[in-house]
């Protein structure tokens, strides 16, 4: 039973953090975004970051 809490909070914990650090994040195809996309090189983006700045930084 105790097991069951500790994993329960720790998934409520971990949860709240991902969702605290995504909202930090500029939303996607924002100037802000496409700033940092930028400053980030080609070689430091994912390919689906690399196709949203292509698709919103790039063609307009």
């Amino acid at each position: 039973m105790v097991k069951k809490m500790v994993t329960g909070l720790a998934l409520v914990s971990a949860l709240g953090l991902a969702a605290s650090l995504g909202a930090c994040s500029p939303e996607v195809g924002s100037e802000a975004w496409c700033k940092d996309i930028k400053e980030k090189g080609v070689t430091n983006v994912t390919a689906q970051e690399a196709a949203d700045y292509a698709k919103h930084c790039v063609v307009k």
